[in-house]
């Protein structure tokens, strides 16, 4: 159930984006995501991860840009929960690189790769 709800979080997130900055669709993927995060990981893991005291600036921001896309001013509050996301989860970045690495190796990407660098 919580995959699901976070696939189809991230499927409003996106389809609001594509629509203009829709509020009702980001406002709607935001809280699809939340609820599938805490029913992937439980509530207390999740209220522990972000109540950290090391990332309390990623928190604050990202859950200031939810409130922000409620009260219906979404290009600010996805700007302020871009930010919060990235502050939020920037020691996870190197784990996700690490894990698309082998993808390099497949041929059509490595042609594109040695074209672009």
């Amino acid at each position: 159930i919580g995959v699901g709800l976070v696939g189809f979080g991230l499927f409003f997130l996106l389809f609001g984006m594509l629509l203009y900055f829709d509020s009702v669709l980001l406002a709607f993927g935001n809280i699809l995501f939340l609820s599938g995060l805490v029913f992937i990981i439980g509530f207390k893991r999740t209220f522990t991860f972000f109540f950290q005291r090391p990332k309390m600036k990623g928190t604050s921001f990202f859950l200031g840009g939810v409130v922000i896309v409620l009260m219906r001013w979404p290009l600010l509050g996805m700007l302020l929960e871009a930010y919060g996301f990235i502050n939020l989860f920037r020691s996870f970045f190197p784990v996700a690189f690490g894990f698309l690495g082998p993808l390099a190796n497949i041929p059509v990407l490595s042609k594109v790769r040695g074209a672009l660098g």
